[in-house]
């Protein structure tokens, strides 16, 4: 993403001197794929291949077809994503959301993958879609904010609730005291970078180095000790990407 790819790896070194040792990028349209391919060669970097809700506009019938091939072909494509529904654009986008969004769904279910799930005031009906599938592979929602009760209905799904910037934000009193509740099993840590910056660094572009910023904001809402914390973030993340510690190593990172 802009932003961020000019410097990758000067932003991938920062994120690994604060113990960052894997990244996940998912992408938003189809003409990123090639480009995440390529950087997806670098060890310690894992893609997920989708079309998000904002680029729905502009997807094609050849895109899916591109995305099934490349899921045959591609062994580092780990999850398809960003995909989902965003409820806050205009009502002319929610027609094509809907459907590049359950073509997609019906793609990773055939693939057996998990997905990335974006939501944007779209939490009921991206439920009710992944029932009508019966799709059973999980995968992150990413950028959970919201009640227990929204963070139920997808962990009972088999989904990881994405933790990023949101809690980092003194505002965000709903979402902490969910975090503060939800099973240890059930999170994953995100950044969103180059979106979404963290408190304290709004005005600026967000990056994988700042994951630690959100890990801390996490042990702060926790009764558990950094070191078991750290642990379970790993473990869960290992699980929703179906990824193996012979994948990734077994020392612990953020």
């Amino acid at each position: 993403m802009p932003g961020l790819a000019d410097n990758w790896q000067q932003h991938w070194q920062q994120a690994q001197a604060v113990g960052v040792q894997a990244c996940l990028l998912p992408a938003v349209s189809a003409a990123h794929w090639p480009k995440l391919l390529e950087l997806c060669q670098q060890p310690q970097f894992f893609a997920a291949l989708g079309v998000h809700p904002w680029w729905a506009a502009n997807a094609i019938l050849d895109d899916l077809t591109t995305l099934e091939t490349l899921l045959a072909e591609q062994e580092d494509v780990c999850a398809v994503g960003e995909i989902g529904l965003d409820f806050a654009l205009d009502a002319a986008t929610f027609s094509a959301q809907q459907a590049l969004f359950s073509a997609q769904l019906a793609i990773a279910k055939r693939f057996e993958k998990p997905i990335i799930l974006h939501h944007r005031k779209s939490q009921p009906q991206l439920i009710a879609e992944l029932k009508r599938q019966q799709f059973h592979y999980g995968g992150v929602l990413h950028a959970f904010s919201g009640s227990y009760a929204q963070a139920k209905a997808f962990v009972d799904l088999g989904f990881k609730l994405g933790i990023g910037g949101t809690i980092t934000y003194e505002r965000a009193h709903k979402t902490q005291n969910t975090v503060k509740k939800l099973p240890l099993d059930s999170m994953v840590l995100e950044t969103d970078a180059p979106a979404m910056p963290l408190a304290g660094h709004q005005g600026q572009i967000n990056t994988p180095a700042q994951l630690a910023e959100v890990f801390q904001c996490l042990l702060a809402l926790r009764s558990e000790s950094a070191p078991l914390l750290q642990e379970a973030l790993w473990q869960n993340t290992l699980a929703a990407l179906n990824l193996s510690k012979a994948v990734l190593g077994s020392d612990l990172g953020y």
